[in-house]
């Protein structure tokens, strides 16, 4: 048995042995990544490692932060007008969890949407009034009715959406994709978010961010102004020439503590210095919506002209689409219409509902739909009761996991499908329904990735987007 010192000895040999491998590998992985310069076109997804052929090479994820009520937008239930008014039977109930703001009603009155559906397309796929654009795509979608959540508040369960766990830390959906799938361009971030909308739920940073996986792959948010990066700009007095030189000394520096430290994020550091260099170039001109023609802007709507809006999001989203950005994710906020619903959800269709069929038709009319997957989304539905006072006008509804409506587009979804039904009462799932595992599961497939191979080892533990879950559902896929 070794003494004492020679076990020292032993360990000491062995933390310089990793160090200076570590460090060998970070500056290989380092040196593939600044192999680039200039502004390089897009390159060409290396395809080689993918499960399986990929039908979307990058997906748009339109998230409507707050949770829309499907029985005013998507969930038809045309025989809640005989029961308006009524009492939600226990039947239907069966013991929910109520949320902290509707548990102390003594009344749950059932309140019937008070906006016409009509059927839409070949497909036949039912629409609300309050979304007339949207239902001129209606062969296009692949609409879910039967997708269930394990979250009844809105940050675990946007963060469940988003991550696959209800607790926060977990890579983001983006960051997986980009820890799998790398980038198409390297001049500009491979996961950018855009958000819009106002009031409503906060949106914290970590929904776009990497939790365990490296830094490179979190999301960058572009702000709501004309600088959309900051610290993207030169400072006064700083030109092209002086900022390539300040980086190039720090790139010494850096990969001096690269190889005494072996630190792998000091690889991403300055492979993050570089990117920024380079999109003090692609960005100004990625944002330039300027360039676009009157047909666009007449196609998206007036809102696109105006920087940080939701129309104008959805067309930048189109551009980062063209460009190669693996993961675009576009937040709304504005959805979570406890009180005063029909008001209020009127207001946010108005604000959501063009741009939303636009990007589909924009995306189609060049060719790019096929390849891009588009996911629209809330965190959880709304209840079929009425949260607060219910009268001839008005009511609000409470958040509702049980049953909630989704749909997709392109990338390799079964467009003018609906998929999964729930109850009269749009309150329990009567077929198919089906897990958020399983919606992430099938993204990723779409992707041409295999969930439960795309993983990550972190504290002793191979981690995934879909945890211990999820399959597949081949019946969305076309």
């Amino acid at each position: 048995m070794p003494n004492i010192r020679d076990e020292l000895e032993m360990q000491v040999n062995r933390r310089s042995f990793l160090r200076q491998n570590t460090a060998g590998v970070g500056l290989a992985a380092l040196a593939t990544l600044l192999q680039e310069s200039g502004a390089a076109k897009p390159k060409a997804a290396n395809t080689s490692g993918l499960h399986f052929p990929a039908r979307a090479k990058r997906v748009i994820y339109l998230s409507q932060s707050g949770a829309p009520s499907q029985l005013d937008l998507f969930d038809y239930k045309p025989a809640l007008k005989k029961f308006h008014k009524t009492e939600l039977p226990d039947s239907i109930r069966r013991g929910q969890r109520l949320t902290g703001m509707t548990s102390g009603q003594k009344s749950f009155p059932i309140a019937a949407s008070m906006f016409k559906f009509a059927q839409h397309g070949k497909s036949g796929t039912w629409i609300s009034e309050l979304l007339p654009h949207t239902a001129k795509i209606a062969d296009e979608m692949c609409v879910v009715k039967s997708l269930h959540t394990e979250a009844i508040n809105h940050d675990p369960a946007i963060t469940f959406l988003q991550t696959g766990s209800i607790q926060a830390g977990r890579p983001s959906m983006g960051s997986w994709i980009s820890y799998g799938l790398g980038s198409e361009n390297k001049d500009l971030p491979t996961f950018v978010a855009l958000t819009s909308g106002a009031g409503g739920q906060p949106l914290y940073d970590r929904l776009w961010g990497s939790g365990f996986l490296p830094t490179k792959h979190q999301g960058v948010k572009f702000r709501r102004s004309s600088d959309p990066v900051l610290f993207l700009s030169n400072p006064p007095g700083v030109n092209e020439q002086a900022r390539r030189e300040m980086l190039d000394d720090l790139g010494a520096l850096n990969r001096l503590a690269l190889e005494a430290k072996g630190d792998p994020e000091i690889a991403t550091r300055i492979a993050q210095y570089e990117l920024a260099f380079r999109m003090q170039t692609s960005v100004p001109e990625l944002t330039d919506l300027a360039q676009e023609s009157a047909a666009t802007f007449e196609l998206y709507g007036e809102q696109a002209k105006q920087p940080g809006t939701y129309a104008a999001n959805c067309l930048l989203a189109r551009r980062l689409a063209e460009r190669g950005v693996r993961f675009i994710q576009l937040y709304h906020r504005g959805w979570d219409h406890h009180l005063n619903l029909p008001s209020k959800i009127k207001q946010l269709a108005r604000e959501t509902d063009q741009a939303t069929a636009a990007l589909i038709l924009d995306l189609k009319q060049r060719g790019m739909l096929d390849d891009t997957l588009v996911v629209w989304a809330g965190e959880f539905g709304r209840t079929v009761y009425c949260q607060g006072t219910l009268t001839a006008t008005n009511y609000g509804r409470d958040h509702h996991p049980r049953c909630f409506t989704v749909w997709a587009a392109g990338g390799g979804m079964k467009p003018g499908l609906t998929y999964g039904a729930t109850d009269d009462f749009s309150y329990n799932i009567t077929e198919n329904p089906l897990p958020v595992h399983d919606l992430n599961a099938t993204i990723l497939h779409c992707l041409g990735i295999d969930h439960k191979r795309l993983t990550f080892k972190f504290q002793g533990r191979y981690y995934r987007l879909t945890d211990v879950h999820g399959n597949v559902v081949r019946p969305l896929l076309s």
